[in-house]
């Protein structure tokens, strides 16, 4: 049979041009789009054989093989499927935006017969879960646009495809193009006929600026990152390259402990074993497969790789974007794990999505599931949770900002408190230990356990018996702030706390308080405030007694009623390095202030009143997380060591 010449039909040189150098931007994927429709030619045959048919070389196994030719410069691709008969060439490789593919589907589903037509591309909801033990072999075909396979052209000066059907007469034929607008059929004979199986052979003459592609290294890489979950099994040089199977396709009762771990290593490169699994397989609202690892290392989802979180998205078995972050909410972000649809819509490339209505439905679906499972896991084994917690605790905080979800993130919140600061606490479990009478929920933030305990507001609570949740991360204010409340009890920081508050709670046995303020001795109190103004000038915004619940002599407290943790956050983001002007209150009824308070009685312009008041206010800054200057703090401690050294001296004479 002579060489026949055909035109593109659909299409210009100018599409075509625009297909293989534009629509991809990496150049790497038209080898995922080659093995993609060599994995739906297999598929079809799979089919095929399922139905009863006949065809050509049964025993033939179904596989992928690749060689690369150095000295030609050639790789090769071929497989064992389907394969395409003359007229299917002219047909399929011969009109950019035609799929095989989509014919068979077609024929499948209207119960027509299917023919040969390997494609020439890419190839609260109730929650229904499917069975993947016996897959309907059509549904698994990628490919669906008609466009992959001329993205070989991006690194082809000419390619070659040489197929032989599975049924009818077998004849081969051979595709030819340089891909400028134009190919050859042709009829392959004689020796070369007779050594051809089924399937389909693609030659590819790489370019100059291609020749990366005839390395090993070069083609393992590409097809452990795009294509390594192909159902079929891809030969590299003879070597199978797939060996790692698609577990989230498997049926969860088959899996054993083992194989999710050595999956999970396998995925993430982490040799300590997950915490926990979470393996769906869904058929409504959407269809999709997923499997979830709750690593049992911290992550760091937000630091310089910020960007590299989120599950793995694949289509039918086909890696589509590495780490979507559009499938799981930010609080999830320590999840790892692979999420398989049917469903999805891409664009014609298959490099970005289409639309994302599905992903949201899939994405939601995902959401609910987890924290299903996180809610009964916190009942069932609360070790295991509290193992969760600690290490990812502090990505589960930030649910706080979902209004959908809140609710349900609310409950899963643990925090150490005054009660027993090594141990973690549910909300629900606060409440059940409330004493009677009190409705606010308590909490104290600071930089750590260590500074929490030093806080002069906690006192009080503890002598009253009123438990406090330790906060030690700045998302835990920022989380109860927008909470606002739970089971109807209202947050409250203990910064806040007015005597009022905690009044109707006694203190326990034992405690003494300090005697009233007589009628003489607040003028004194309102000479010291004046005096204190005075010696600290504008370092504070102003001086005045507390009415605050405090233990220490004297607390900062910001103008606008702030608590000091939330302003030092504020201040962080705007990079406000300086200490900042706040309101320094004296609490009348600690043992310092009444001894300040005879001093400045006796002299209001004594020395050792200026460095009493001077190294208050040192402490009180220090306590708030903040550094006065440190030489003039030192000098200032040195001179109060000598004078109450001497004081001492002089007494024991």
């Amino acid at each position: 049979m002579a060489e026949t010449t055909h035109q593109f039909r659909a299409e210009t040189c100018k599409l075509l041009n625009i297909l293989t150098h534009s629509l991809y931007t990496n150049h790497e994927i038209f080898l995922r789009e080659l093995l993609s429709n060599a994995s739906d030619a297999l598929e079809k045959v799979r089919f095929l054989q399922s139905a009863g048919g006949e065809i050509r070389d049964p025993a033939l196994p179904l596989e992928i093989s690749i060689t690369a030719d150095k000295d030609a410069h050639t790789l090769t691709v071929s497989d064992t499927g389907v394969g395409m008969t003359e007229q299917e060439l002219i047909d399929n490789l011969g009109t950019i935006a035609r799929s095989g593919s989509e014919q068979f589907l077609r024929e499948h589903e209207s119960g027509e017969k299917p023919g040969n037509g390997e494609e020439a591309a890419d190839g609260e909801d109730t929650i229904v879960e499917h069975d993947d033990s016996k897959p309907d072999d059509a549904a698994q075909i990628i490919g669906r646009f008609g466009i992959g396979f001329y993205s070989v052209f991006m690194v082809a000066e000419k390619v070659e495809v040489t197929s032989v059907p599975a049924t009818g007469d077998g004849t081969a034929h051979r595709w030819a193009s340089d891909g400028t607008g134009s190919f050859t059929v042709s009829a392959v004979e004689g020796a070369e006929a007779e050594a051809l199986h089924r399937g389909t052979v693609i030659k590819i003459f790489l370019r100059s600026d291609a020749h990366e592609y005839e390395e090993k290294f070069r083609l393992e890489g590409i097809i452990r990152k795009h294509s390594n979950f192909l159902p079929f099994a891809i030969q590299l040089e003879g070597e199978r390259v797939n060996t790692t199977a698609a577990l989230w396709r498997e049926p969860k009762f088959s899996v054993t402990k083992e194989q999710y771990h050595e999956f999970y290593k396998f995925l993430t490169y982490d040799q300590t074993e997950p915490l926990d699994v979470i393996h769906l397989a869904v058929d409504a609202p959407v269809q999709f497969n997923c499997l979830l690892y709750v690593p049992g290392t911290k992550v760091e989802a937000f630091d310089e790789r910020r960007e590299e979180w989120g599950p793995d998205l694949y289509v039918r078995r086909v890696l589509i974007d590495r780490h979507n972050r559009e499938l799981l909410p930010h609080y999830f972000a320590f999840i790892k794990g692979v999420v398989d649809t049917e469903d999805l819509p891409l664009n014609i490339s298959r490099e970005t999505l289409q639309e994302n209505a599905v992903l949201r439905r899939i994405s939601q679906t995902m959401t609910r599931q987890i924290l299903s499972h996180l809610e009964k896991l916190a009942t069932s084994d609360p070790e295991k949770y509290e193992a969760i917690w600690k290490l990812h605790g502090r990505y589960i905080k930030f649910g706080f900002d979902s209004y959908q979800y809140r609710d349900r993130i609310a409950p899963l919140l643990r925090y150490a408190t005054t009660l027993d600061k090594d141990k973690l606490s549910s909300l629900d479990d606060y409440i059940s230990r409330m004493k009677a009478g009190q409705n606010e929920i308590w909490y104290v933030a600071a930089s750590s356990l260590e500074a929490a305990a030093v806080n002069p507001h906690l006192g009080q609570f503890r002598r009253r018996g009123l438990e406090v949740l330790l906060l030690t991360e700045p998302v835990d204010e920022f989380a109860l702030e927008t909470l606002a409340e739970y089971q109807k009890h209202p947050f409250k920081s203990v910064e806040r706390a007015e005597a009022k508050d905690l009044e109707p709670f006694a203190d326990v046995e034992g405690e003494t308080k300090a005697a009233p303020l007589t009628e003489e001795e607040k003028p004194e109190l309102d000479a010291l405030i004046a005096a204190v103004k005075t010696i600290l000038g504008d370092q504070v915004k102003d001086v005045r007694a507390t009415t605050r619940v405090i233990d220490g002599a004297a607390c900062l407290v910001s103008p606008d009623g702030m608590t000091s943790s939330m302003e030092k956050l504020m201040r962080v983001m705007q990079k406000s390095e300086g200490i900042p002007q706040k309101v320094l209150e004296l609490n009348p009824d600690h043992a310092l202030v009444r001894d300040l308070m005879r001093i400045c009685r006796g002299d209001a312009e004594d020395p050792l009143l200026k460095d009493m008041v001077s190294s208050l206010y040192d402490s009180t800054l220090l306590l708030d997380g903040y550094m006065n200057d440190p030489l003039a703090m030192a000098e200032r401690s040195m001179r109060l060591l000598k004078q109450t050294a001497d004081m001492y001296s002089n007494l024991r004479k």
